[in-house]
């Protein structure tokens, strides 16, 4: 089961607000031995996040979304979830509840716009402000929709991988160690790269090479996975880096 991050926002693409949801995500799932598979960012632009919901839906992945969940007129999110299913929006009455016990009468008329989710949606519980997330499970794979606040959104992030997803967790132990190569271009080492991949189809392999300030190179060339495997893996390539003459050092 993949995992992938949708972040919205054009305070993000702008730059005027860093994006960390990401890394959220990334930490939260590296505690269960996983990592995402993708992310994506998007602005505040209808039929563009129409058009990427559509694609991610299809993928049949777990998808945390971030963003635009709101009711001010850059706020998207839910109304393009609803297009792209090709699903009228409704008044939830899960989270109208909800929102009507944090406002009571000022809910109205404006603060339960925030309760319209696409048809088939559950809610996701919002700990800080009780305006809730949603959910959308189909047939593979599911989006949860979060608000862009991290101090509300992460804490719905722990919620929904406790309570929906307590058994996702990785088959095995993950891991990842490198060496780093010097005074060589990936072209010279491919070859070692192309054996290694066929030894060791459970693994990746990667190479990241850099130009050093007084003209040098170096790659860090490693391989992350099974942690059973890539003692083995690593051998290989230090083996094959030293047969073809090139100085080499663990990666710190």
């Amino acid at each position: 089961m993949a995992i992938g991050a949708l972040i919205i926002g054009d305070e993000i693409l702008s730059g005027k607000r860093t994006d960390g949801h990401f890394a959220k995500v990334r930490g939260v799932l590296a505690q269960r031995g996983l990592a995402p598979a993708w992310v994506r960012y998007v602005g505040d632009d209808r039929p563009l996040l129409t058009a990427t919901l559509r694609e991610t839906f299809a993928t049949g992945d777990v998808v945390f979304s971030f963003g635009g969940i709101g009711a001010t007129p850059d706020d998207h999110t839910r109304q393009a979830a609803a297009a792209a299913l090709n699903r009228p929006l409704f008044r939830h009455p899960d989270a109208i509840r909800e929102i009507e016990a944090r406002f009571g009468a000022q809910a109205y008329p404006h603060r339960v716009l925030m309760g319209e989710f696409p048809e088939g949606s559950t809610i996701i519980p919002n700990p800080v402000n009780r305006i809730p997330g949603f959910r959308i499970a189909l047939d593979r794979g599911a989006h949860h929709f979060l608000p862009g606040f991290p101090e509300m959104a992460w804490p719905m992030i722990e919620w929904v991988l406790a309570t929906l997803y307590p058994d996702l967790r990785a088959d095995m132990q993950q891991g990842e160690r490198a060496i780093v190569v010097f005074d060589a271009g990936e072209s010279q080492l491919l070859p070692l790269m192309d054996q290694v991949v066929a030894g060791f189809p459970e693994l990746k392999l990667f190479s990241l090479p850099h130009m050093l300030p007084d003209g040098g190179r170096q790659i860090e060339l490693g391989v992350k996975g099974d942690t059973t495997r890539i003692d083995t893996a690593l051998a290989q390539l230090m083996h094959g880096v030293s047969a073809l003459g090139f100085r080499w050092e663990a990666a710190a």
